[in-house]
């Protein structure tokens, strides 16, 4: 499954990439915290799904935040520069599975949505 969000706001690949840092995490999303050991790209968060290490890679466009453990292979990506919208900011997350119950579908709704508002913040 794959859900987007787009964040109307004119940034470049670097300032996204210079930006977004895991030891700004909290700055990123209310919905996720740091709880453990932090190591450059990886660190030990918490937040509505349980525990799991948090990678964050940069990306043609962007960076692309993993949940390592996460048994639905949750990522999302936060890119500038391509369609849909390529004069925002573009929030794609993904997970491997065609279909989830409709609490996980809501969270997962929920936390795009803080995602969103917290990038407004920043880059506004």
């Amino acid at each position: 499954m794959e859900f987007f969000r787009i964040v109307k706001a004119k940034v470049q690949e670097s300032d996204i990439q210079r930006t977004l840092t895991l030891s700004n995490l909290e700055s990123m999303s209310n919905d996720i915290f740091v709880i453990g050991d932090q190591i450059k790209d990886k660190a030990s968060i918490g937040g509505v799904w349980g525990e799991f290490t948090l990678t964050r890679s940069e990306i043609k466009g962007g960076l692309r935040f993993a949940l390592a453990e996460c048994p639905n292979a949750l990522c999302w990506t936060v890119t500038t520069g391509f369609p849909p919208d390529p004069n925002s900011i573009v929030i794609h997350l993904t997970i491997n599975r065609l279909q989830k119950d409709s609490s996980f579908i809501e969270e997962v709704e929920e936390f795009l949505d803080d995602h969103k508002d917290c990038l407004l913040e920043i880059y506004s």
